[in-house]
């Protein structure tokens, strides 16, 4: 059984009421927990691709994106948790874990349950520092079936 159940959160999901991309934003972070999030993405095997402007580069350490000069061009760190769900992480600052989601691409119960997934594998426990302060996941969970996040 899912989690959330699509019919109880579509609207959380349509693209003309929250717009196409809307930021997932994680407060009160540190370089450490940016690292802990390319990290874990790595170890998934998850297809990425971090970028400055049109450029591909090889992903560097977060300290080292996160020192960049101020008037630097924001690279982007694209995740692919399956193939056709995409999560588009932006280096806006070392206190913030910022990215995007297309909710063009989660439509329906069971590309919703690929980007749950993709939470709760952020979420385990051994990152609850920075995961639990999610704010979008207390939105979702108060809108689920076991009225929780799991």
């Amino acid at each position: 059984m899912a989690d959330l159940l699509w019919d109880d959160v579509s609207c959380f999901f349509d693209p003309d009421l929250m717009g196409s991309l809307p930021d997932v934003r994680v407060p009160e972070c540190s370089v450490e927990d940016w690292q802990a999030v390319l990290d874990f993405v790595v170890a998934k095997g998850w297809k990425y691709e971090y970028s400055v402007g049109e450029t591909v580069l090889p992903m560097p350490r977060a300290e080292n994106v996160l020192s960049r000069p101020a008037d630097a061009e924001c690279p982007y760190f694209r995740v692919w948790p399956t193939a056709d769900v995409l999560a588009i992480f932006r280096f806006l600052g070392d206190d913030v874990v910022d990215f995007d989601v297309d909710l063009r691409e989660s439509q329906g119960q069971e590309r919703l349950d690929v980007f749950c997934g993709f939470l709760r594998e952020i979420g385990r426990p051994e990152r609850e520092l920075w995961v639990r302060r999610f704010a979008l996941v207390g939105a979702l969970c108060g809108a689920g079936r076991r009225g929780g996040w799991r």
